[in-house]
């Protein structure tokens, strides 16, 4: 399967900059995410999670994390790219959650 050309280019830019960035730069991330379209596919959310920096970044930290759940396996997942970031951390914490609400 293939990414899309917009999660690439996402991914491609490198890790969300922290809320202490210049404004363009935060700015051109959020161009960057509006641009891909829910849902995304499995093979799509687990490289989306490389895209994760280490603060909210205004709120594009949690866009991204409901953008990945928008894959088919989401609450069955686990995400090991950039597993030692928190916001990959909280969502294999809420797959988790998610299995033990099932179960």
């Amino acid at each position: 399967m293939s990414i899309r050309r917009e999660v690439e280019d996402l991914v491609d830019a490198g890790a969300f900059p922290s809320e202490e960035a210049a404004e363009e730069e935060i700015a051109e991330t959020q161009r960057l995410l509006e641009r891909i379209t829910a849902p995304v596919t499995v093979e799509e959310a687990q490289v989306l999670t490389k895209s994760f920096g280490f603060d909210d970044c205004y709120g594009l930290s949690w866009t991204l994390l409901h953008l990945i759940e928008t894959a088919p396996n989401a609450m069955t997942a686990v995400y090991s790219e950039n597993s030692g970031n928190p916001w990959v951390e909280l969502l294999n914490a809420r797959v988790e959650n998610a299995r033990k609400s099932h179960s």
